[in-house]
């Protein structure tokens, strides 16, 4: 059974509130181009809900596991600099 584009959508309002701890801290635009290979616009869009045509949008469930990822990497960095900071 096929799933509908519906479906394969996360709520943004779900995302936006899971990110808003670190929403203005993070520069989407960089992690759009560097983990995702898009445009700023792309990822203000998804994260708006939006489509950049005035459609429902969203991320897909692969697009937010690829998200999960791009924050788990940027994480592991952030720490691997701080590390240093020690020596």
């Amino acid at each position: 059974m096929e799933t509908s584009a519906k479906e394969k959508m996360i709520h943004p309002t779900q995302t936006k509130k899971l990110l808003e701890d670190i929403l203005l801290e993070v520069s989407w635009a960089k992690i759009a181009k560097q983990y995702f290979g898009k445009s700023a616009s792309w990822m203000y869009n998804k994260l708006s809900e939006t489509d950049g045509n005035g459609n429902i949008g969203g991320f897909t469930k692969a697009e937010k596991e690829q998200l999960q990822g791009a924050l788990y990497d940027l994480a592991q960095r952030i720490r691997k600099t701080a590390d240093k900071l020690e020596q």
